[in-house]
């Protein structure tokens, strides 16, 4: 089984993380990972794209149509497939994942922090609840997640870029500083989770445009990056046309060696070692 670790980086947009996360690109300029430009799905929104990421499902079928849809998550979802399949799930992200995919009901602060052993589709979790939680403690509590309980699925959630953008502008230097800091948090733990055989994911829900707000179609609210990194995925970058966001759940499923759910995908956009002539058919 190949364990997998996501990095999803809250609003982070295509162009200032092309700019800026200089580590990731130099592994996909000497072919030690692949590079893909997504087309994200809409709304441009958190709440509902987290739920588009791990179904793979559009909002109009998965139901969480905006930030103001509080429920758990109703389809089967990367979470709840490794479960299933006995597999262990962790994550250190926003408390809106533990709304949808780990315990039932508004998250409470000082009652939903922690859940070490939560009986929900991600069963080991620590959620943050304050969009400045530092970006450095959420890449520790991760790490604490992965060296205590070994899973094979792993989240890291982090919320920085999306609260300086929302403060500031997208493109603003706080943003732009916000970006760079945590692809180089990123860029410093690659090397030993590489070296131990994880597969990595790195990409992000959505992106901000110049007034702080997301949830439309223009690029810069839409059009993310997508880092791959694993010996089942062909090196190099694919970046000359977007590819749907859509293909993000199956993909995990892909790496993770789960079967998918239906609805989606199947022949993913995405150039595997074991299919390179399935890319772009679809």
């Amino acid at each position: 089984m190949a364990k997998t670790i996501l990095v999803l980086l809250d609003a982070c947009r295509w162009d200032i993380c092309g700019e800026n996360a200089g580590y990731l690109e130099h592994l996909i300029d000497t072919r030690q990972g692949a590079k893909y430009r997504v087309r994200g799905e809409l709304p441009s929104m958190s709440r509902p794209m987290y739920e588009t990421t791990f179904t793979g499902l559009p909002a109009s079928v998965h139901g969480i149509t905006g930030n103001s849809v509080v429920r758990p998550s109703r389809c089967p979802n990367v979470f709840s497939l490794c479960r299933g399949q006995g597999l262990v799930t962790a994550a250190a992200a926003y408390q809106w994942m533990s709304e949808l995919y780990s315990r039932p009901g508004r998250f409470e602060p000082f009652r939903d922090r922690y859940q070490l052993e939560g009986e929900g589709s991600i069963r080991h979790g620590i959620f943050y609840y304050e969009d400045h939680y530092p970006d450095s403690h959420l890449f520790g509590d991760g790490e604490f997640l992965r060296e205590r309980y070994h899973p094979d699925f792993l989240l890291f959630h982090s919320m920085n870029i999306d609260y300086q953008g929302h403060q500031k502008g997208g493109g603003s230097p706080e943003y732009t500083r916000a970006v760079a800091a945590v692809t180089e948090l990123a860029g410093q733990l690659l090397p030993a989770w590489l070296e131990e055989g994880w597969q990595v994911v790195i990409t992000a829900d959505h992106g901000m445009n110049a007034m702080g707000l997301h949830g439309g179609p223009p690029p810069d609210q839409r059009v993310v990056p997508l880092y791959l990194f694993s010996p089942q995925v062909v090196p190099g970058r694919f970046e000359e046309r977007e590819i749907s966001q859509l293909n993000t759940a199956p993909l995990l499923c892909r790496l993770l060696e789960v079967e998918p759910a239906p609805g989606m995908r199947r022949n993913i956009e995405i150039a595997m070692t074991c299919d390179e002539k399935k890319v772009n058919t679809i």
